[in-house]
């Protein structure tokens, strides 16, 4: 009878905060791989550039009115992705919601409890309204082998072909999904090999949805992407990697961006988990705060030249918001500000300047190339990346540490040029004006040192792009 359960999608009405599901058009259709690979774009060929997230205990902690509360303030963000796992980490399968729903029956993937999954239904339908993908976690990897964390281990390869089989079949019809497996787990570690487990889960999804779902895999912190386990999985459709928060300062993940865009077949990739903003800088498992916190400088730092590196976009998180800290819960990791007081921090502002100076010019022929920088280069912290347009109409590089630099503008088409500067902290601008095209250009950042990071645009003139007015 639950297998039976499990095979028939679910119809619910509810709502959150009076949402209907349909109220606001979605315009574009599903999400799918550019055909170079390297990108995202919807069915309809507009391009995506992917701003994501990590709310990991949404449905978990939070009442509707919060919510509410948190998409309203996502959205407004400039945020088109918000990455949630239905079994949560912390221990999410004993541990109620706010309405005293556990997601299963007896801890069992067969028996899934349709009160809790109302309220993801919800949450689904919410999204779609304001125009936000929903990063689904079918459920965090201590379930499936727990390594650390609560647990319990729960997944055969059975029994995550017919729950992935569940979920497809209830949300088949939802264009605002993307499928997430993993939940911060590799999927091989020493004599452990979880990939047939993952493997049937991917399937159930792609057989209930009739192929039309993306699907990715949240990989664990330090130095790895799913691209060294599981780059050939043919139901893997976007590699993902986690920079993190253990390593300190300036983890090269531009190397790593480097590496997944050269690998074959050709998928798109993105940093889904790097350094939280407000987390301890110290090594996992002692996050001791004694070195400090990562802050909006440093959350800049490897949002740009991840995205600039080439990725398909990327993910922010803040310490607190991920868990969702408050009154209600114990901290974990030294959070040190409730989630509601997290929300406007400089960082989440900031990284939509980035999404919007992505969008302001061509973005999915985007290629990175090193040899723009043809003077002033620096090693980790004051490291510069820099890409371009396929067609030479434009090219952008992100300075880290502010200084003068020589740029090679031969990668442009010949004619006039116009510079611009881009404050990424402020959204600010200034107008250069018209620049000679000589080959190489030496320029100055506006201010100068540590914390002085900019953004130089260079636009082939005749192309008439604008300098965007920023929302902030």
């Amino acid at each position: 009878m639950h297998i039976l359960r499990l095979l028939l999608p679910t119809l619910v009405i509810f709502a959150i905060a009076g949402a209907t599901y349909g109220q606001g058009e979605w315009r574009h259709g599903r999400l799918r791989v550019t055909p170079d690979g390297h990108y995202l774009q919807y069915q309809d060929g507009t391009p995506f550039f992917w701003l994501g997230d990590t709310a990991w205990e949404l449905f978990h902690r939070l009442t509707k009115e919060e919510i509410t509360q948190y998409l309203d303030n996502r959205k407004a963000k400039g945020f088109n992705v918000i990455q949630a796992v239905l079994l949560a980490e912390m221990d999410g399968l004993h541990r109620p919601n706010q309405y005293g729903d556990v997601p299963l029956i007896d801890q069992d993937p067969e028996k899934p409890n349709e009160s809790y999954f109302e309220l993801v239904d919800d949450v689904i339908r919410a999204a779609h309204d304001r125009q936000l993908f929903v990063g689904l976690l079918p459920t965090w990897g201590d379930k499936v082998t727990r390594m650390w964390g609560t647990g319990p281990e729960i997944f055969t390869a059975e029994n995550a072909y017919r729950y992935g089989r569940w979920l497809g079949s209830r949300y088949k019809d939802r264009e605002n999904i993307i499928w997430i497996l993993g939940g911060d787990r590799p999927a091989i570690h020493d004599t452990v090999d979880t990939r047939p487990v993952w493997r049937a889960m991917a399937k159930g999804i792609l057989v209930a949805t009739e192929g039309n779902a993306l699907l990715s895999y949240h990989i664990s912190g330090g130095e790895h992407s799913t691209s060294q386990q599981i780059h050939d999985e043919p139901w893997l459709h976007v590699n993902m990697m986690q920079s993190g928060h253990g390593s300190g300062h300036d983890v090269p993940v531009w190397e790593w961006i480097t590496r997944d865009r050269n690998m074959v077949p050709t998928k798109p990739t993105l940093d889904s988990e790097p350094n939280y903003e407000d987390h301890p800088v110290n090594p996992w498992p002692q996050w001791d705060p004694k070195n400090g916190y990562f802050d909006d400088y440093d959350v800049r730092k490897q949002t740009y030249r991840s995205v600039f590196a080439g990725a398909c976009g990327v993910t922010y998180g803040h310490h607190s918001i991920w868990q969702f800290w408050s009154e209600r819960e114990e901290k974990i990791n030294h959070a040190d500000r409730y989630w509601t007081e997290a929300l406007d921090r400089p960082g989440a502002f900031q990284v939509g300047y980035l999404r919007q100076l992505i969008e302001s010019r061509p973005f999915i022929d985007r290629i990175p190339d090193q040899t723009i920088i043809a003077g002033g280069q620096g090693e980790k912290g004051q490291h510069i990346r820099a890409f371009r347009d396929r067609e030479g109409s434009y090219l952008m590089v992100y300075i880290p540490y502010g200084r003068t630099i020589t740029v090679n503008t031969s990668v442009l088409k010949a004619g006039p040029l116009r510079g611009w500067w881009f404050n990424p902290a402020t959204a600010g601008t200034i107008d250069m004006g018209a620049l000679a095209h000589t080959n190489k250009l030496q320029l100055a950042t506006p201010t100068q040192g540590f914390g002085k990071d900019w953004v130089l645009v260079i636009d082939y003139a005749a192309q008439g792009y604008s300098i965007p007015v920023f929302k902030r």
